[in-house]
């Protein structure tokens, strides 16, 4: 089976040491974000766990804990734009992240990292053409350590306009135009484009516009077959393999004013305090109220097939 850690939170970048005390221990609880005392519970076991996805803007505290991953299989997604602190104010030196980027590729392998430039918004700051310059700057620098490059314009969801009240969607026009240029320059550096839920209005140009986190993709990172069962995506437009994610919202301190996971800050730092790094739990223990569940699982992994081509 797969786990995912990123789809409400950054576990990487603020609750690395969590996380490691969880491998250690095997197991993990998850609190249902819409029934909080619906509990599940995961073991953390490569027996049955063939594939652990990350999204992360800062992989770096998850480095001294990466023997306890060796024995699982890892997709890393690291999201690196060119916005700064008045868009990302938690968000660490982006050089620096390049470097981080470069070294987790050297660890895990160039097949299971990819590289976000997401979302995308147009601002009197942020032009077509300081969008243009700024991902021709990071694709260079990242020639060599990824395949793939994720791109995504900005949905203005409600807890988006919130915290985010000036931003504005991107007309078609500046879609095509930066789609266009930014798939040419990916693919000067061996980088493949795949938009997320973004439709295929940028198919005839060169995108991948099949998903950004398949199980083919999973697949390619660990060199194995899987056979998953049927899930739908997060949205309609989403065909990406999404499952048994064990963040939970409001607790990520990026502070990114365009985030969809986070409500206002106060909420989030008053989230943030009660976390436990010994704890089961990200936020909190076990309360006398919970229902705690063991999720069955078994391994995905078809043993009849393994995959060739992988880049070592």
């Amino acid at each position: 089976m797969i786990i995912n850690t990123g789809q409400r939170t950054d576990i990487p970048a603020f609750y690395a040491e969590w996380f490691a005390n969880r491998l250690k221990e095997g197991f993990v609880c998850v609190r249902n974000p819409y029934d909080q005392s619906q509990v599940s519970r995961y073991r953390l076991d490569p027996a049955v766990v063939d594939v652990i996805g990350f999204c992360t803007k800062n992989p770096a505290p998850m480095f001294p804990h990466m023997e306890l991953l060796r024995d699982f299989g890892q997709y890393w997604f690291v999201t690196l734009t060119p916005y700064g602190r008045d868009i990302e104010p938690g968000v660490p030196d982006k050089h620096r992240l390049i470097d981080d980027i470069k070294a987790l590729s050297e660890m895990v392998g160039i097949d299971s990292v990819g590289w976000r430039y997401d979302p995308i918004f147009i601002s009197e700051k942020y032009t077509l053409e300081y969008h243009l310059h700024a991902f021709g700057q990071i694709a260079r620098a990242l020639t060599g350590y990824t395949k793939t490059v994720v791109i995504s314009f900005i949905d203005l969801y409600q807890k988006v306009r919130r915290n985010f009240p000036e931003a504005r969607e991107v007309a078609k026009a500046d879609r095509l135009f930066l789609g266009k240029e930014i798939i040419k320059i990916a693919a000067e550096c061996g980088m493949t484009v795949k938009p997320c839920a973004e439709g295929d209005e940028l198919a005839e140009f060169g995108a991948d516009c099949s998903g950004c986190m398949k199980i083919s993709d999973y697949e390619n990172a660990i060199g194995k077959k899987l056979t998953v069962p049927k899930k739908k995506g997060a949205r309609a437009e989403c065909a990406c393999y999404l499952s048994c994610d064990i963040g939970a919202y409001n607790t990520c301190m990026h502070l990114c004013r365009y985030c969809y996971a986070n409500a206002e800050p106060e909420k989030v730092a008053a989230q943030h305090r009660l976390h436990d790094p010994a704890s089961p739990f990200l936020i909190g223990n076990y309360l006398p109220t919970d229902r705690v569940h063991d999720v069955p699982q078994q391994s995905w992994i078809d043993p009849q097939y393994e995959l060739w081509g992988r880049s070592q």
